[in-house]
């Protein structure tokens, strides 16, 4: 949601406004009726929650992964 507030109401109410947009909602700042700004709220940045080597062991190399799997005469592109 978003919501109009003059510099001055702003000004006036500035703690109420910044709890609103704690809570998610948008103010566009208005001046002589014209939008001037807008005070959004931040992003929460997600954390990693993934821990070092919290796969090991579930993965099986079959073969070497080096060399190719199919043979070097089979490769159109070499032709």
């Amino acid at each position: 949601m978003t919501m109009e507030r003059s510099v001055a109401e702003l000004k006036s109410h500035l703690s109420h406004v910044l709890a609103k947009v704690e809570q998610g909602e948008r103010c566009v700042v208005l001046k002589h009726n014209k939008p001037i700004a807008e005070v959004v709220p931040i992003k929460k940045k997600r954390i990693n929650q993934t821990k070092i080597g919290c796969a090991k062991g579930t993965v099986k190399i079959l073969g070497d992964l080096t060399e190719p799997l199919i043979p070097v005469e089979d490769w159109e592109m070499l032709r």
